[in-house]
């Protein structure tokens, strides 16, 4: 790796964990509604103190998610020497990164802030891509293809729970949601190798710890 790439990526950690991120794409739109309920019940679309606290928190797990994301694929590019999975790791990277600008922007619209473990969270995701980056690129590819189906897996259940009228957070995460699919996908069709039952069990052990953890903290 030359000094260049080891600034760039320095500078994109130091970005990660302070929450300045830069985005390649806007917002995700919120999709609207009928209109007449909107004319109809305008106190709808305001969020309760409540809700508007449920939305922080799952964003903010979200952002934290994003900032593993960036300290994962960094790792994974340090440990591979092939030209193309770099660049693989550089385009997923890319779109997460806008992911983390997307969360980062909504935590502040929803006036609260992102976790104040962020370097913790990067530090130990940093150090789990690199250890599976030196298991090899299929078994780098696989962890990254399991990761992606895990996120996928938590945006699902935020669908679910997030207020039906916090129309932009919803858009943000349907978004995301369909990325970490496509990422899941193309690390599989790289060739990457299924990931043990014990490793899955243990990711998603440490997964439930970090987004239990990071909604309030």
């Amino acid at each position: 790796m030359t000094l260049d790439e080891v600034i760039s990526e320095f500078d994109r950690g130091l970005r990660s964990m302070t929450g300045v991120s830069r985005m390649s794409r806007p917002l995700p739109e919120a999709t609207p509604g009928t209109g007449a309920e909107d004319d109809l019940f305008p106190e709808e679309l305001e969020l309760t103190e409540k809700e508007r606290a449920h939305s922080a928190g799952l964003m903010r797990v979200n952002h934290v998610g994003e900032v593993c994301a960036q300290a994962l694929y960094q790792a994974q590019k340090l440990a591979t020497t092939s030209p193309e999975l770099k660049s693989s790791f550089e385009h997923a990277a890319r779109e997460e990164e806008d992911h983390l600008a997307w969360t980062s922007q909504r935590l502040k619209d929803l006036e609260s802030r992102p976790s104040l473990l962020n370097p913790f969270w990067y530090a130990g995701a940093l150090a789990l891509g690199f250890v599976a980056g030196r298991f090899g690129d299929r078994a780098s590819l696989g962890f990254m293809a399991e990761t992606e189906r895990q996120v996928e897996q938590h945006l699902d259940g935020h669908m679910k729970t997030l207020p039906t009228n916090d129309r932009a957070s919803r858009a943000i995460v349907e978004q995301m949601r369909l990325d970490e699919s496509a990422h899941a996908a193309a690390a599989t069709s790289a060739g990457g190798s299924e990931v043990p039952f014990p490793v899955r069990a243990l990711m998603r052990a440490a997964s439930k710890v970090m987004t239990t953890t990071a909604y309030y903290i």
